[in-house]
């Protein structure tokens, strides 16, 4: 595992490529370009070689990021180690030859489909490199360290590109696709279907955890369908309704009266569909509004310890452990031009707004 910086650990040539890669300028795409990607070996082609150009200039971006932080994350060895596997991918993008065929494309999409792995932990080894950080200098207020949220909202919001573009690329060669699939992206996704899925998995998380968990009432047309991504909507009414179906839980815990339902409302207009998700769980103190979308407040356990290995890593659990899931869902939400907004009631309870842009034609931001 790296210990020291990049300038001193390597040889000054890969310095020097990432450095030159890294000041190149980054291509956006939107939903409505990933899905004319699908289909014909020459798409196909396209896509691979866009890949194989676009990610070693994301990548070395982010390598450059990770050199350079505040109060020195830098050298904390959990940023070191996501600094190595982001270092590792580029290598690997770089020294890969120019793509001409089709045989050049299924050979790169497997190495990227490798890529993808390597950074699956990299959210909770990230939060890691924070928690060293926070228990290095406890006197810091979360207010303190803005410079460090900025950095982890660009940090987080490229890896969702990064896994975007990857994931993409890989699911077009899926030899049998879903119907009304391209890739990733489902052409008639059906909001009510996606919210319905992820709210009855959040409520088996808090059966699992409590014994019992709130009703989750869903209101909304069946018949109401929009391009999206189906695994990115998923993961943020997720993580919305196991936050709501925690706080109803704990406050009725010990009540006799019965745990109020939790309510999803599915609204589609001519711009948005926006998914409100209504708790009465007691609601969050308006000073504590603006806390609930940063990094660094968080009390949830990282899965990851401070003895932490890369075998370790592999078997964490995702970041609904660890209290990420809000502003790493704001990110998903604002990714592909939407917006999550939090309003709150204290001492009744809490109102999540979903907003997803309908048209689709909205660029990546790119960070």
């Amino acid at each position: 595992m790296a210990k020291k910086k990049l300038s001193d650990s390597l040889v000054k040539e890969l310095a020097e490529e990432v450095k030159e890669w890294g000041s190149m300028k980054q291509t956006g795409v939107s939903l409505k370009h990933m899905m004319n990607f699908g289909g014909s070996s020459k798409n196909l082609l396209i896509s691979a070689q866009f890949v194989h150009k676009e990610l070693p200039i994301r990548i070395a971006r982010r390598v450059i990021e990770l050199e350079n932080l505040p109060y020195g994350l830098s050298s904390k060895n959990a940023v070191l180690q996501v600094r190595d596997w982001y270092l590792d991918s580029f290598r690997d993008l770089r020294s890969y030859p120019e793509i001409k065929d089709k045989n050049d494309d299924l050979k790169f999409t497997q190495m990227v489909k490798m890529i993808k792995v390597r950074h699956n932990n990299v959210v909770p080894m990230m939060a890691l490199g924070v928690k060293q950080l926070k228990k290095e200098r406890p006197q810091f207020d979360y207010k303190d360290l803005k410079e460090v949220h900025q950095f982890l909202d660009r940090f987080y919001l490229s890896r969702i590109g990064i896994r975007m573009l990857i994931g993409q690329h890989v699911a077009l060669h899926d030899p049998n696709p879903l119907p009304n699939c391209v890739g990733y992206i489902h052409t008639k996704m059906s909001p009510l279907e996606v919210v319905r899925d992820a709210s009855e998995d959040a409520r088996s998380i808090c059966l699992r955890e409590y014994g019992s968990a709130p009703e989750v009432n869903i209101y909304g047309d069946p018949n109401l369908t929009f391009p999206y991504v189906p695994s990115h909507l998923h993961m943020m009414v997720f993580e919305l309704v196991k936050n709501s179906a925690r706080a109803v839980q704990e406050r009725f815990m010990d009540s006799d009266d019965d745990a109020p339902p939790i309510r999803i409302i599915v609204a589609g207009g001519l711009e948005d569909v926006t998914i409100k998700i209504s708790d009465e769980g007691g609601g969050i103190p308006r000073s504590g509004l603006p806390k609930i979308f940063t990094y660094l407040y968080s009390t949830a356990e990282n899965p990851l310890d401070e003895d932490f290995t890369t075998t370790g890593a592999a078997t964490a659990c995702t970041m609904a452990g660890y209290g990420y899931g809000i502003p790493i869902s704001r990110l998903y939400a604002r990714y592909f031009g939407g917006d999550l907004q939090i309003l709150s009631m204290e001492g009744y309870g809490t109102d999540a707004f979903l907003h997803l842009l309908r048209l689709g034609d909205s660029q990546e931001p790119l960070p």
